[in-house]
């Protein structure tokens, strides 16, 4: 039960962040908003303020933010429809902008706390491929192949995603021993061949080592880097689903997620309250990305879907019809609830 406290929490304020940036971005282009709600189905609780009906909903999913003439004509110079594209477009990208922001903020938060895992190389095998190029114990893998790796969780990512990928290119950062100070290198290297792993390897080894952030500028690049890792990792992840390498069966819908929030309190509590707070943070992290990205798709329904609804319109010269633009939104998001009632279907079945 205390879990799925904890992810209606979660849920609840990575789609409060969201719906607050189309608001915000609302009233400061002067739209007039007609409702602002957190959850979706019948109201549970609401008070109306000036103009807008402020909403908490039944089901602790998705939110909205409805605005005057959104999606049908309406006289009134303050409807969504009679603004300029500009003033419409920063209305509808404000919310997953929100979600990136949210996510920054709490990896900030993360690393502040707990600080962050470098890839400074343990072991270098004598007379290997690295060896051999003059990558040392001591140097800090910073990318492979162009690709930046210089926390752990990157490293692990790459390895995951690219195993058999070869590390002709590398870039490390040395301490001169003379100057102290740090020197950064691009290192050629020709991996050999491993019959024993078999993969082409360069003999090095990578050991985690925890830093703290020493400055704001740290914790500013950190944060920024941590935010960045959960953006890339659900961009290569789509990627996977849309090239075939993950199937459908590799969704998660929301029980899947409330299992996974489950599952990292309960590991965290194994090790301390912190621990447990520092998972939930850094799942929240995960997800407020991952709707950020998967909000800017370009699937009509979605914030992707309008903003490219007002591209076309910047094309075109004159704005699409409302009515029919709402009818393909209509139809778009009954496509979507249907994966969502699919997804979570294969989440019962998973978990159950």
């Amino acid at each position: 039960m205390s879990s799925i406290i904890v992810a209606i929490l979660v849920f609840g304020l990575i789609v409060l962040i969201h719906e607050l940036g189309h608001f915000l971005f609302a009233k400061i282009n002067g739209i007039g908003v007609v409702e602002f709600s957190i959850g979706m189905g019948p109201r549970l609780f609401s008070f109306r303020k000036g103009e807008t009906t402020y909403s908490i909903k039944v089901l602790p999913l998705g939110g909205s933010c409805m605005m005057l003439g959104e999606d049908e004509e309406n006289p009134d110079e303050r409807a969504f429809q009679n603004k300029s594209i500009p003033a419409r477009m920063s209305v509808i990208a404000a919310g997953p902008v929100f979600n990136f922001i949210l996510a920054f903020f709490l990896a900030m938060l993360v690393v502040g706390l707990g600080g962050y895992d470098t890839t400074y190389i343990k072991e270098v095998g004598e007379g290997s491929p690295a060896y051999e190029a003059g990558i040392r114990p001591g140097d800090k893998l910073l990318k492979i192949n162009g690709e930046n790796v210089s926390m752990y969780r990157e490293y692990i990512l790459y390895k995951v995603l690219k195993p058999d990928a070869k590390m002709n290119l590398v870039e490390i950062s040395r301490v001169n021993p003379s100057t102290g100070n740090v020197e950064i290198q691009t290192v050629s290297v020709t991996p050999e061949y491993s019959k024993e792993s078999g993969k082409y390897l360069i003999g090095i080894s990578i050991i985690p080592e925890n830093q703290k952030v020493k400055s704001l500028g740290g914790l500013i690049k950190y944060g920024y880097l941590e935010m960045q890792y959960d953006v890339k990792l659900t961009v290569k992840s789509l990627g996977m689903l849309l090239s075939g390498k993950a199937g459908m069966g590799d969704l998660s819908g929301p029980v899947g997620i409330v299992v996974m929030i489950d599952d990292s309190v309960k590991a965290g509590l194994t090790v301390s309250f912190m621990a447990a707070f520092m998972n939930v943070i850094s799942m929240c992290i995960l997800l407020s990305a991952n709707l950020g990205i998967m909000n800017l798709l370009p699937i009509p329904a979605l914030d992707g879907g309008r903003l490219l609804f007002l591209i076309i319109e910047a094309v075109r010269g004159k704005p699409m019809d409302p009515e029919k633009e709402g009818l393909v939104n209509m139809i778009s998001m009954a496509a979507l609830m249907a994966l969502m009632i699919f997804v979570v279907f294969n989440d019962i079945s998973r978990f159950t």
